[in-house]
């Protein structure tokens, strides 16, 4: 095999045809590549705050099936959990979507309005680990005041670029949510996710001002946090105490981490994450569509590859069948036909994968999704190129297979 490299000296003979089937390689793999990054993406967007939510156990309406279709459940049941031990602190999220205004409308023919998330919390309660958060918690203190997602899609306006050159004497930047005057504290940095192209951090007080339909007695997470060494499944096993009949799910039974009691779901931080991936993965047409598209990508490489191992073995028919003739087993000449299978894939992965880093790069600024190559996926589709290739192969070398001597001479 490698004293005579008899596979790349026949791929390599027809210059073009050999073109042509990268070229058809790459388009597979960048289409595989560009559906598993949306993917991950939409995955990774849609947890992004729960991940960065400082707590232990949370609470949620039994209702609730995501964080862009949270309802509420009453406040009480979160300030009943400080009765159990093991519990430090307690800290209520309220969730809703606002009409925001982009402030930077003038000389449009009318205002720009878009749909953002608008987060209430507790100034006091140090709960996010977000980038910026912590900086300017002080801020949302002010009645009217919101901290704005500096990652949130352009179409809400340039408002980090013209809050970094604001000088301390110019006016601060105000807009309207939900009819409401408020202005920009501050930044922090979460990023636009599938439900939510932007987002605002603010206080509870101004978030029952700016939803003043809200009853500020019902929230929408409830963040429980434990004392330091506490155990985790100890603790939610004090949670079926709360008052309420436990509701049993029979697809989940035997699980510790998320469970029922009465009008209130208690999760611990991983059932949480998986709360909201189930959600997607499960509960929306979005991920059925970009598997399907790396399937149909999969399909689309191998019929491109078995195409062309298919015609070079019917154009070097008659050199298989020499070969026969001089005594080299089918086992030789299907040999050479997989290992043209195994160089096309290797050749047409890499520029496939170079340029969808470039592809990612573009699609990560125009959406703000959070879109990256990774290792893993870079592993996973040159394992799919790989078989892709050797699946058409295995295919075409039954032509290798049919070649007899006789007939050819």
């Amino acid at each position: 095999m490698f004293a005579i490299p008899l596979a790349w000296l026949q791929l390599k003979r027809e210059k073009i045809r050999l073109l042509v089937a990268l070229a058809g390689i790459g388009f597979a793999v960048i289409l595989m590549f560009l559906q598993l990054g949306f993917q991950d993406a939409l995955f990774d967007s849609a947890v992004t705050l729960h991940q960065n939510i400082e707590g232990d156990i949370f609470l949620v309406s039994p209702q609730s099936t995501s964080l862009i279709a949270m309802k509420s459940f009453p406040e009480r049941r979160l300030y009943q959990s400080l009765g159990f031990a093991g519990v430090k602190s307690i800290s209520p999220i309220y969730i809703g979507f606002g009409i925001w205004k982009n402030p930077y409308w003038q000389g449009l023919p009318t205002p720009q309005t878009r749909s953002i998330l608008v987060l209430g919390t507790n100034p006091g309660d140090t709960l996010f680990s977000v980038p910026g958060v912590e900086e300017n918690r002080s801020k949302i203190r002010l009645t009217d005041v919101v901290l704005f997602d500096s990652a949130s899609r352009p179409e809400f306006g340039p408002i980090p670029e013209k809050l970094q050159s604001l000088s301390p004497s110019d006016p601060p930047i105000r807009t309207e949510v939900e009819s409401r005057q408020i202005e920009i504290g501050g930044l922090f940095r979460l990023g636009a996710s599938f439900g939510a192209d932007g987002n605002l951090m603010t206080s509870d007080l101004t978030f029952h001002r700016i939803f003043p339909s809200r009853d500020p007695r019902q929230i929408d997470i409830g963040v429980i946090k434990l004392e330091p060494g506490a155990d985790l499944y100890a603790s939610l096993e004090r949670f079926k105490n709360l008052p309420g009949e436990r509701r049993i799910d029979p697809k989940k039974q035997d699980n510790r981490e998320d469970f029922v009691i009465g009008d209130v779901r208690v999760m611990s931080k991983a059932a949480f994450i998986a709360f909201e991936m189930n959600y997607w993965k499960d509960s929306t047409a979005i991920g059925f569509i970009f598997t399907l598209g790396t399937a149909i990508g999969f399909i689309v490489g191998t019929v491109i590859v078995y195409q062309i191992l298919y015609t070079d073995v019917a154009d070097h028919l008659a050199e298989y069948a020499t070969l026969k003739a001089m005594g080299y087993k089918n086992r030789y000449l299907l040999s050479v036909v997989f290992q043209e299978a195994i160089i096309l894939s290797v050749m047409g992965y890499i520029p496939g994968y170079v340029l969808c880093i470039g592809l990612y790069h573009l699609t990560r600024n125009a959406t703000s999704l959070p879109l990256a190559m990774t290792l893993s996926r870079g592993i996973f589709v040159l394992c799919l190129t790989i078989l892709m290739c050797v699946i058409s192969g295995t295919i075409a070398v039954r032509k290798v297979q049919q070649a007899d001597p006789a007939d050819i001479f």
